[in-house]
């Protein structure tokens, strides 16, 4: 993650000029502290993307018009939270168990595991949107929550 990062960093520059010349905002006045604790950058690295982007944005013309938002290149970022029931029994998760919702939509968990004490059927389930475009799927809000992706 952190040379990807790093990688569109550089891609983004196209002459090393001051970051002065134009107003930008270091990530730390953009991202929570949770959010930079989440990239896991060192001080030094943090401090040499902001210089990057900086001169990035230095580079850059002025725009004059808006230019127009690509669409979401991922399903369901558009959406809020979802809430719906899965249709049929959940006894737990791991990587790789689908739910189907009665809406239609299917996530497929990525990250996380559970073995419930007991089945549910059909329990009404919460899918909230985190931080750079991630999912996570909450069967009871006491419970942990398994980080999802939509499949259709």
């Amino acid at each position: 993650m952190k040379t990807c990062l790093l990688l569109a960093a550089s891609l983004l520059l196209t002459t090393p000029l001051a970051w002065a010349q134009r107003d930008y905002v270091p990530l730390e006045q953009r991202l929570s502290a949770e959010q930079l604790r989440e990239v896991g950058l060192s001080a030094q690295q943090l401090q040499l993307l902001n210089r990057m982007l900086g001169e990035a944005d230095a580079a850059a013309p002025a725009a004059t018009t808006a230019l127009p938002v690509p669409a979401p290149m991922q399903i369901g970022l558009e959406e809020g939270p979802v809430q719906a029931r899965v249709q049929g029994a959940v006894e737990g998760w791991e990587p790789g168990t689908v739910f189907t919702l009665d809406n239609g939509q299917q996530w497929r968990v990525l990250k996380g595991q559970m073995r419930l004490r007991q089945t549910l059927q059909s329990p009404e389930i919460q899918v909230v949107p985190g931080i750079a475009g991630r999912w996570f799927l909450q069967v009871d809000e006491d419970l942990p929550k398994a980080r999802v992706y939509r499949i259709r």
